[in-house]
């Protein structure tokens, strides 16, 4: 571990000169790359620092104790030995968390999908309501939500609803978000009084970069145009601007109506497949390494039941991590940090050990 810390502290120490070299000003693309490695290396290398730091304080506190006579003097000594070691154990645990392998994903943007599943209307009343838990949650952090496309239903319900979330670390913190959904309540379209449990499942896929390498065959995709459905701005309704992409080797059906051009719909829904593609290879790998996949919370497996939450006890649930938290009305509201917190945790948790496992 220290041996590596040095190699980064080195590298970092380097970054810092090429990046005052005059070529460096010159070619952007190139400041870029060196600016963002270097702002991914300056916490881990700061913490390093300050962890050499404690341990030459620890090393001249006791040279000093064992010469020190006055006791008042050699209590305060032991005070500073006994709150550097503290801080270097505290500091230990950071940096090996800043060392996990980082998810070359985590700085990318979102694609969300939620669908209403077991349940009926009152499944695509709780969609709705999950899909706006999210818009709430985004918009808490200064991300931007854009509606990609919606299936609602006449009384305020969505049978599936697609989004683009946009923000830094995005999809570092939303990943833990896929999964089967679960509600426990009086539905409103129940006049009985009946609680009943109805369910949705969220897919939050990372948005794939050009670079990536998907490649999607032409003749392996039908490419349909419609005139755009729901509520829509100026030409929106009046033209044949909507697109709808079918990926026959899948099934995937894509679809966006957002923008007012045809081009801008298809590019959109291009877009969207291969991020959709990219998410199926991603999960194939996920299952390939069933180890790994056992140590993550809740990063890819979309049948698995994540979270339920109960009306009539005020209560949410997550199953995978076994956090009980009675605030269902905030977390309704898009207040999922304390949940998206542990989640976080326990994943870091559970690769820790892996880690001390195989050292």
């Amino acid at each position: 571990m220290f041996d590596k810390l040095e190699d980064l502290l080195h590298r970092y120490e380097e970054l810092l000169l090429e990046l005052h070299e005059p070529d460096v000003a010159n070619n952007p693309a190139r400041l870029r790359k060196l600016m963002k490695e270097q702002s991914d290396l300056q916490p881990l290398t700061e913490s390093y620092k300050e962890y050499k730091n404690c341990k030459q304080e620890v090393e001249d506190s006791l040279e000093m104790l064992t010469g020190e006579t006055d006791e008042e003097m050699k209590e305060m000594i032991k005070e500073t030995i006994s709150e550097n070691k503290k801080r270097i154990e505290e500091l230990e645990q950071e940096m090996k968390i800043m060392l996990l392998p980082k998810d070359p994903n985590d700085d990318k943007n979102v694609i969300m999908e939620v669908r209403a599943g077991a349940g009926g209307e009152e499944a695509a009343l709780f969609a709705a309501e999950i899909y706006r838990l999210y818009v709430h949650y985004a918009e808490s952090r200064g991300w931007k939500v854009q509606l990609i496309g919606a299936d609602e239903t006449g009384i305020g319900g969505m049978k599936e609803v697609t989004a683009i979330i946009s923000g830094q670390g995005a999809y570092s913190r939303l990943k833990y978000e896929s999964g089967v959904h679960r509600v426990q309540r009086v539905p409103k379209t129940e006049t009985g009084g009946r609680i009943h449990t109805s369910t949705c499942t969220v897919a939050m896929m990372p948005e794939v970069d050009e670079d990536i390498d998907i490649v999607i065959d032409e003749k392996d995709i039908r490419i349909d145009v419609m005139r755009a459905s729901g509520n829509g701005g100026q030409c929106v309704n009046t033209t044949d601007s909507a697109v709808r992409l079918t990926h026959f080797p899948t099934g995937i059906v894509v679809y966006s109506q957002t923008e007012k051009s045809q081009l801008q719909n298809k590019a959109k829904a291009f877009a969207l497949l291969k991020s959709k593609l990219y998410d199926i290879q991603q999960q194939e790998k996920h299952d390939a390494e069933a180890e790994l996949r056992r140590s993550q919370i809740g990063t890819g497996d979309r049948s698995e039941k994540i979270r339920t939450y109960n009306f009539p006890q005020g209560r949410v649930t997550d199953h995978r991590i076994g956090l009980t938290v009675y605030n269902l009305d905030k977390v309704m509201n898009g207040d999922i940090e304390e949940i998206l917190d542990a989640c976080i945790a326990a994943d870091q948790a559970a690769k820790l050990s892996k880690m001390n496992e195989t050292d």
